[in-house]
């Protein structure tokens, strides 16, 4: 997990460089020393130095100083700072080197559109010095693998994890949306079954909502109490969502009706092992197998 020579190829071969930095941190050391001297000089003619202009010299010059020192730091004292953030020490040489010299990129291109605009180039030498070894810096870090000497700086490198804001993303899901249970509707009460003699009876459309209520009040009062006998329960009523048509039946388990993964059920009572079950027009019964189903 660490940037440091913990973990040695033995197999490796021998990688000669001067003192205990390898040839490509030598150079990418002097390319930064050039930068360095001569960012002290006059960027626009009649102004002051990047150190002199803001904050610009943070990603200018300021955060490649701080890659140079901490690869300096890695070979002077392995057990110093490893990682800037998620970053190796390499990947944050590469970043600001990378970074900087686009800024110096940008500042040289407006002096060309000063030049275009008004026949008057304000930039000085000190643009294209640092634009040039910048560049260098990005070549001696980014694609210093490409290259066969100073490329070896990056060979032969043991494998180790990477961090975790490198390791690849997770896959992301969208999050299952819970339909919500559709509002109970008391159907309009049908006519009473005719009378015996087999006549037709023709009843008000007042007192048959009375007998229909009558009725539903009744069928309800007794399985009710049947529940209540059987186990008492605290449990209030809710909604349920069966993943497939299921059968609800009466005490002697004969199927009354069926509820399905269409339409919500309303349980007005929870007993643990089975629901107590209450159809629209007013039967009730129990549902038997409660596994997988979602509560409202």
């Amino acid at each position: 997990m660490t940037d440091g020579p913990d973990g040695v190829d033995a197999a490796a071969p021998v990688q000669y460089g001067l003192g205990p930095f390898s040839i490509r941190e030598v150079a990418l050391g002097g390319v930064w020393l050039v930068a360095f001297v001569v960012s002290f000089f006059p960027v626009y003619h009649g102004s002051g130095s990047v150190w002199s202009s803001g904050i610009d010299w943070v990603l200018t010059i300021g955060a490649p100083t701080i890659a140079v020192f901490l690869l300096a730091l890695r070979r002077l004292s392995p057990q110093g700072i490893r990682r800037v953030g998620s970053l190796g020490i390499d990947q944050f040489a590469s970043v600001t080197f990378t970074v900087s010299a686009l800024i110096w990129l940008g500042i040289l291109w407006s002096s060309f559109v000063t030049l275009f605009d008004q026949r008057l180039f304000y930039g000085t030498w000190v643009i294209w010095v640092e634009f040039i070894v910048m560049l260098a810096g990005v070549l001696l870090t980014v694609f210093a693998p490409l290259f066969p000497t100073i490329g070896d700086d990056f060979r032969h490198r043991p494998e180790v994890p990477a961090h975790r804001f490198a390791s690849p993303a997770r896959p992301v899901v969208a999050r299952p949306r819970t339909p919500r249970p559709a509002p109970a509707e008391v159907p309009a009460a049908t006519a009473s079954a005719p009378p015996a003699d087999g006549t037709d009876a023709i009843v008000d459309p007042g007192e048959r909502d009375d007998l229909a209520a009558a009725s539903l009040s009744e069928t309800t009062v007794i399985d009710t109490a049947e529940v209540a006998d059987a186990a008492p329960s605290a449990s209030q009523a809710f909604w349920a969502l069966a993943p497939e048509e299921r059968p609800i039946v009466d005490d002697a388990g004969a199927t009354l009706f069926h509820i399905g993964p269409t339409a919500w059920a309303l349980v007005i009572d929870d007993l643990g092992d089975r629901f107590v079950v209450r159809h629209e027009d007013g039967r009730i019964g129990y549902l038997t197998d409660v596994s997988g189903v979602m509560r409202g």
